[in-house]
């Protein structure tokens, strides 16, 4: 079975398109080697691909007959990817939310304002052009 034909059956990606997309610009890899969309896949191999900023590490079980279930996945792939990997993503996650939480829009005058005080306080350097 066809690298993107797999990556699409076992529901990493959404779209076979995308796998292409992904094989072209050198995100995969079997056995360390790095693949072609067309790279067959045999049972043993393992495939390692960069997705949303997160190295997965996936190793083929079995070969699915098309795309399958949700539920069905864990039999034909056994995911090895650290679970530092999903703790980084959090991690990176929160320090956006940290200074404007999604949602919130563009800064208004006060949160400017706010901001222009806030430099102000450390400016305690005399002004002596005045």
């Amino acid at each position: 079975m066809r690298i993107d034909k797999y990556l699409w059956c076992v529901r990493y990606y959404k779209t076979r398109n995308m796998v292409t997309e992904a094989a072209k610009k050198n995100h995969i890899t079997v056995n360390g080697n790095v693949a072609k969309p067309s790279k067959e896949v045999f049972p043993g191999d393992k495939i390692t691909f960069r997705r949303d900023q997160i190295t997965h590490i996936v190793s083929v079980l079995d070969l699915p007959p098309s795309r399958v279930g949700a539920k069905l996945v864990d039999m034909y792939r056994k995911d090895e990817t650290p679970a530092e990997s999903f703790a980084h993503l959090e991690l990176m996650k929160l320090s956006k939310e940290h200074y404007r939480r999604t949602g919130d829009g563009r800064p208004t005058k006060k949160d400017r304002r706010d901001l222009d005080e806030y430099g102000n306080d450390f400016d305690d350097s005399p002004n002596e052009d005045l």
